[in-house]
Parts: C-alpha cells; sequence; structure tokens
C-alpha cells in the first residue's frame, strides 16, 4: 500500500448529511449492547455485522482503521469502538450515547450478580455453579489465542514477536507496557523501514473500500478536524472526571483506605490494560489477590466467568473485584453498600479514561487513515498480545485444574509450577469437555457457559464437587 498522503478529506458541511436520527442511533446502540456476548471478537463482529453489513453506517475501511486505533489503546476495544463510531456519526453526544450504553447492561448485570455472589457465594450449589464457569473460562481464553494467533501471526517475525513476549510475561515477570510498547517501537520502525513482514494489517486506511457507498461516505466531518484548542478543552474536561474523585477520595481517607486503594490502583490499570482484558487480567488478579488480598484466587476466577456470561466489555470483572474490595472492608458502612460503591468506583475510573482517549486522539487519527507505519505498529503490538494471551490461558490452566502450585524462583526466572498430586479430576474433566465443544463442536459461547455451569450443579448434587 502507497504512504498515505498528507492531505485532509474536505470537510462536510454541518448539520451531518448521514440521515441517521439520534433517537435511531440510541435504538441500534441499544441493540449492539445487548447482543454483546463472547468478548472482544463476537462484540466487533456483531458490530460489524451492524453498522457495516446491516445499517452502512460506515465503510469496512473506515471500520477497521476505528478498530486499529482502539487496539492500540489501553482498555477495552470494543467499547472503545463503539464510542469511536458513535462520536463520527453525532459528535460528542453520540460517542457518550454508544459507549455508554455498551457498559450498561454489563455494569447492571455484575452489580447484581455481585450481590449474589456475597450473600449467597460460599452456598454449595452457587459454589458448584462457579466451579463449572472456570473450565468454560479456561476454553473461552485458549479460544480467543487461536482466533487473535490466527489473524496476527503471519509470518516468522510475528511468530517470534509472540513466543518472546510469552517467554518474557510467564517466566520474566517482564511488565506488560514494556512488552506492548516495546513491539509497538519495533513494529513501527520495521514499517517506516518498509519491510514487508511488518504489513500484515496495512491497508486498513484505504480509500478505496467503498466508503462513498456508505452513509458516512469518505468525508471528514467538520467536528472531526483535529483543533489544538478543541483538543486542550477536551483533555481538561475529561481528566477533571476521571481525578477528581480519586484525588478526593486520597484528601479525604488517605492512600490506605480501601475506596482510595480501588481509585489509584485502577486508574493506573487504566492506562496499561493495552490488548484488551485477556492480556492485563492475569496481573490485576495478582495484585488483588496476593498485593491487597482483597479477594482469593477462585473468587476472582468466579468474577471472570460472571463477566463472560453478561454482557458487555470482560474488563467488567474489575467491578466485580473494586466490589468485593470494599464488601470486605466496609469501615463505617453497611457491607453491601460500601460494595456496591466499591464497583461503581472502579468502574468509574476504569472507563472514564475510554472516553478520553476516543474524544482526544480520534480527531487526529481520521487524518492518518491509511498510515504504513501506524498499521506496523498495530500488527506487531497484536502479535506480542498472542503471546500475552497464552500466558493468560496457562496460568488459568494451572489454577483450575490444580489445587496447590508451589512458586519457582531461580536465576531470575519466576513462575508458578502446579502441584501434580493435587490435580483435580472433575475440573480436568470439565476443561477437556469445554475445550471439545469450542474448537470440535463449534458450540456457542452461551451454550457452552450454560453447559459448564449446568454440569458444576449437578456434580455438587451428586456430592462429586
Amino acid at each position: 500500500m502507497a504512504e498515505a498522503t498528507s492531505v485532509t478529506p474536505p470537510a462536510i458541511p454541518e448539520p451531518q448529511t448521514h440521515g441517521v436520527s439520534f433517537s435511531e442511533a440510541f435504538s441500534v446502540w441499544l441493540r449492539i449492547a445487548l447482543l454483546s456476548f463472547g468478548g472482544p471478537a463476537g462484540q466487533i463482529a456483531v458490530m460489524h455485522r451492524i453498522l457495516v453489513d446491516e445499517k452502512r453506517w460506515v465503510s469496512e475501511s473506515r471500520f477497521l482503521h476505528a478498530l486499529n486505533y482502539c487496539m492500540l489503546l489501553p482498555g477495552p476495544e470494543a467499547q472503545q469502538l463503539a464510542t469511536y463510531i458513535g462520536w463520527l456519526m453525532h459528535r460528542t453526544a453520540g460517542g457518550l450515547m454508544a459507549g455508554g450504553l455498551f457498559i450498561l447492561p454489563g455494569a447492571i448485570c455484575i452489580m447484581v450478580l455481585s450481590w449474589i455472589y456475597a450473600a449467597f457465594g460460599n452456598v454449595g450449589i452457587v459454589a458448584a455453579l462457579f466451579f463449572g464457569l472456570k473450565a468454560a473460562v479456561l476454553a473461552i481464553v485458549l479460544q480467543a489465542v487461536v482466533r487473535v494467533g490466527s489473524r496476527a501471526l503471519k509470518n516468522d517475525v510475528m511468530r517470534a514477536l509472540a513466543a518472546i513476549a510469552f517467554l518474557a510475561i510467564f517466566f520474566l515477570d517482564v511488565p506488560f507496557p514494556v512488552i506492548v510498547f516495546g513491539a509497538a517501537a519495533i513494529g513501527f520502525l520495521g514499517g517506516r523501514a518498509g519491510l514487508p513482514t511488518f504489513t500484515v494489517s496495512a491497508g486498513h486506511g484505504s480509500s478505496g473500500g467503498g466508503d462513498a457507498d456508505s452513509l458516512l461516505g469518505d468525508q471528514l466531518p467538520l467536528h472531526a478536524r483535529p483543533s489544538v484548542r478543541q483538543s486542550l478543552v477536551v483533555a481538561a474536561v475529561w481528566l477533571v472526571l476521571w481525578l477528581t474523585p480519586v484525588a478526593v477520595l486520597l484528601v479525604a481517607f488517605g492512600s490506605n483506605d480501601v475506596f482510595s486503594q480501588i481509585a489509584v490502583f485502577f486508574s493506573k490499570m487504566a492506562m496499561v490494560t493495552f490488548g484488551g482484558a485477556y492480556a492485563v487480567l492475569a496481573y490485576v488478579a495478582q495484585q488483588a489477590v496476593d498485593h491487597y488480598a482483597w479477594l482469593k484466587l477462585g473468587e476472582m476466577l468466579d468474577g471472570l466467568g460472571m463477566a463472560e456470561t453478561t454482557p458487555g466489555p470482560l474488563i467488567m470483572v474489575l467491578q466485580f473485584v473494586g466490589f468485593m474490595a470494599a464488601f470486605r472492608a466496609p469501615g463505617m458502612l453497611p457491607p453491601l453498600l460500601a460494595g456496591t460503591l466499591g464497583g461503581l468506583l472502579a468502574t468509574w475510573v476504569t472507563f472514564a479514561p475510554c472516553f478520553l482517549w476516543i474524544f482526544l486522539g480520534a480527531p487526529f487519527v481520521e487524518t492518518l487513515r491509511g498510515n504504513r507505519a501506524l498499521s506496523a505498529a498495530l500488527a506487531a503490538i497484536t502479535a506480542a498480545v498472542v503471546g500475552v494471551i497464552l500466558n493468560l490461558a496457562i496460568w488459568f490452566a494451572i489454577h483450575t485444574m490444580f489445587r496447590e502450585v508451589k512458586p519457582v524462583r531461580t536465576l531470575g526466572i519466576s513462575f508458578d509450577m502446579p502441584v501434580l498430586h493435587s490435580v483435580n479430576g472433575w475440573a480436568v474433566a470439565l476443561s477437556v469437555a469445554a475445550l471439545l465443544g469450542v474448537f470440535y463442536l463449534r458450540i456457542g459461547l452461551l451454550q457452552i457457559l450454560l453447559a459448564c455451569a449446568g454440569a458444576g450443579v449437578l456434580l455438587h448434587i451428586a456430592g462429586l464437587v
């Protein structure tokens, strides 16, 4: 693909001419939100089918360009993609509507499930239900490795990046941001040099992909033109909205208060969750379980099972973590109220930055459609993320199938080794069945989750778990 020129597409006059009313857009975004099961791959597929194929709001090339930018950002790419396209169609209000609706159903579901879990989580049948869900989660994470890998690892260089990323994070505890930015730098330099191995995902910015046939067309909307003044206003507004609750909690209660810890920790996560939830959940789990002792490892996996069974981004599991953290240390508040506030706080500091990244960066990204170096950086990041997701899959497998692990720390190498005699036979059997259902029988995600949850309940009724 030829290097993109510096010519900015002409702006269309206001008002918008695509003919999609705000109320019509609301119904479409609500429909997408209610169908957003199956993690980022399924959510993006739903958006593509509705927005590109069915409604023809945006073209294939524009959709992929927006997606590629969102994959470079920290945070859930599917939610940010919805925000981006909502912003393109109906300015800031459209972005808030699309991104907010994408979060809302999952936030409500996770909160209700958190209440039930906090009240009845130790009851045998509830624990058995989540025992089954863990097996399904393992199959889903491994499926993510295969899906992303088949798309990203098109040559030996990309496969090597994935392998290096896996070894670095699994055995050497290299921080995830270091892996992401290192891969981005390699890809960017390779793209600038014109190396063919770094152009596997190029071409998304081509304007010849039928843009004129979409309702938005190939024009650059007037509100999408980059402006330094507008960028400063957007940055100021969203930084205040995001960080004011954090500052107030720190000043009022100090850094050791559980609400202050939730606000600070998840604000940090919002800045480093590159590659989506799968890529960072192992780190979040380690910090929440080992460092803060907010919840137990099994409870973290239960929370992931909740997020997998509800609509919305998988990163909504952080709401469950915030809920359990505050529920266990409520202070002067009733535990359920403290948990509710902790979950909402975690959700706010996780998603407020997502709107900042889109509203601040999208106008500039719209002028970069077809940039070779940006495409190459994305390709390298995606390859590295495959290795990171593989790390998460192995971490889940170890802690799902074995009751005990033994930490290995020697010569700079650090990992958890399973204790073989602690193997959980029923967990292994359920996991194998889930893997067969996902990879060979092609059973849908929701059916796999329901089947594994039901199997866990039946095993409990039979007295086997």
